[in-house]
């Protein structure tokens, strides 16, 4: 585990850009850049447009780490380049932004109110992966569709399950248990999903992170934090615009974000260099902002 991404994570100011959309999410991503699907043929030529969307992210003057701590890759991106360095190290050496990697391999079907994360065979393998591309940490997400009791401990269980094979790789795990903003018992969730926490944080020996849901209760997560293992816990955008996830962002003290759309959020393909730039700054320093609460 380098220390000294570790040290960014634990004290640093700013937040975590998720870039991490994989196959099923990615037409979406491109979409909403401006690319639309005649752009491509095949998943090939898809993937290829998204890896030089992110690269026009990632080489943006206004991808910083004044505003930025990490970014979440996908294993499409990390296997590539940028400016000729792999993708993890372009990101730590010339940018100083710490690398993050998706592990999980999309959901199953749902069942008692949640989406559990599918099987993963090769899972150790994947994380050797990880290791030798220099990755800091992963991120693995599955999803809270109601609050059933039942359902949240699963998913709460395999988080913590699989959290435990990350760190023994020397990772830091970032558990996300998302919680659907659309249900209507979504507050209800949120306090039994903290009750699973507890019941799982006094077995934790090793740096972990957490990246949830903006809760409808403000500071809901705040205890998490003083957990001696907990780096960082971290919110998702989860359908709200930037404006609004940052609105309620900055209600939750402590909690930084760590956005997606909310984040690329009116960036298009065809914006000059200088308009790309401009609106990817703003984005970053609106951001970072509601992350300093």
């Amino acid at each position: 585990m380098n220390q000294e991404q570790l040290k960014q994570m634990r004290e640093g100011k700013g937040f975590i850009a998720a870039l991490d959309q994989s196959g099923g999410s990615t037409p979406k991503a491109l979409a909403n850049y401006g690319v639309g699907p005649e752009a491509y043929k095949n998943d090939a030529e898809m993937f290829e447009e998204v890896h030089r969307m992110r690269t026009r992210i990632m080489t943006s003057p206004s991808f910083t780490d004044e505003h930025i701590l990490a970014a979440i890759l996908f294993e499409n991106t990390m296997d590539r380049e940028v400016e000729g360095k792999k993708t993890a190290d372009y990101l730590w050496e010339e940018k100083h932004i710490v690398p993050f990697l998706k592990c999980d391999k999309g959901m199953v079907d749902e069942e008692d109110g949640v989406r559990l994360m599918k099987d993963m065979p090769e899972f150790d393998k994947f994380l050797d992966k990880a290791v030798a591309n220099r990755i800091f940490g992963t991120k693995m997400r599955s999803v809270i569709l109601s609050a059933n009791r039942e359902g949240i401990r699963k998913i709460v269980d395999q988080q913590f399950a699989l959290a435990e094979r990350i760190c023994e790789h020397g990772l830091v795990p970032i558990i996300e248990p998302e919680v659907d903003i659309h249900i209507p018992d979504k507050a209800e969730a949120e306090e039994m999903l903290l009750e699973e926490f507890r019941r799982h944080l006094p077995k934790v020996t090793k740096p972990i992170m957490f990246k949830l849901t903006i809760p409808a209760k403000a500071d809901l997560y705040r205890e998490l934090m003083e957990h001696p293992q907990v780096v960082r816990v971290v919110a998702l955008s989860g359908g709200y615009s930037r404006e609004e996830a940052n609105r309620l962002l900055a209600q939750n003290h402590g909690m930084i974000a760590s956005f997606s759309r909310a984040f690329t959020e009116g960036l298009k393909a065809d914006q000059t260099a200088e308009e790309f730039d401009t609106l990817m700054a703003a984005s970053a320093k609106a951001i970072a902002e509601a992350s300093a609460k």
